[in-house]
């Protein structure tokens, strides 16, 4: 039962207000889905680096329409919003550099965080998902703009996931971490990645993928990836291309599927 559960404290307005740079935080108590909030802001012009979090997410999104509802001050849900000035060709890398960023955030602050491609978090040697990336291109007003959603289990209990494969950050450590501090130091994560993509040119690409693969459980797994309308693919994840795809090495040769191709991507237990 959940409701023996000591209140948990909001996250704190004034130190978000200090934010990185260019990120500016507007935190509001409940919304069905901070994607949804943050395209409404990003078409009436809000600029790059807008950060909507709700203290309690009632409907979001996961990939493919799947819900992601979070217990009140459980968890961080949020949106950041991005305006990338490269090529859309180069944009669906961007689930993978926030997952990346997410992930990387996360071992800085002890936790022993891992990536399943394309949009999980996972957390410990059991690899149960502890945090969920959903990113959306838009049009608006000021040109094509990109929401990263972020929905994280912090001080989630057991009976509040919503899957046996699930996890939480206080599940895993056995403390409840500071959702503010977490907060403003993947924000700082996400900046720093999200502005050497932009700006290093195909070597930050090349580096942002081999980033990604170090701590990719996928790949060098065997895999079974559900597609929709026709048979699974079964095969070993070699790897990823250029574009973030993920490289499968079927029956019948090699095979590249993106993010939006597939429904599931597992690991065949033998």
């Amino acid at each position: 039962m959940t409701s023996d559960l000591p209140a948990r404290p909001p996250l704190d307005r004034a130190r978000l207000a200090a934010a990185p740079a260019g990120n500016t935080v507007e935190v509001v108590d409940a919304a069905p889905s901070t994607n949804a909030l943050a395209a409404q802001r990003a078409r009436a012009g809000a600029a790059e680096g807008l950060v909507v979090v709700a203290e309690h997410q009632t409907a979001g999104r996961g990939r493919l329409d799947r819900t992601w509802e979070t217990p009140d001050r459980a968890a961080l849900t949020f949106t950041v919003l991005l305006r990338p000035r490269l090529d859309a060709a180069r944009w669906p890398w961007l689930p993978l550099l926030v997952g990346h960023a997410v992930a990387r955030a996360l071992r800085a602050a002890g936790h022993d965080a891992r990536l399943k491609w394309p949009n999980d978090v996972l957390l410990g040697t059991d690899e149960k998902k502890v945090a969920g990336i959903l990113v959306e291109r838009i049009d608006t007003p000021g040109g094509p703009a990109a929401l990263a959603g972020v929905g994280l289990n912090v001080s989630t209990a057991p009976g509040e996931l919503p899957v046996e494969t699930a996890t939480s950050l206080m599940i895993g450590s056995g403390t409840e971490p500071d959702r503010t501090e977490l907060l403003l130091a993947i924000l700082q994560t996400v900046r720093e990645e999200y502005d050497a993509w932009q700006s290093g040119g195909s070597r930050a690409g090349e580096d942002l993928r081999t980033a990604y693969l170090r701590s990719c459980v996928t790949v060098g797994q065997d895999v079974r990836v559900e597609l929709p309308g026709s048979a699974p693919l079964l095969g070993r994840a070699t790897g990823l291309d250029a574009g973030g795809r993920l490289v499968v090495q079927g029956p019948g040769g090699e095979v590249v599927v993106g993010a939006g191709d597939v429904v599931h991507v597992r690991p065949v237990v033998t």
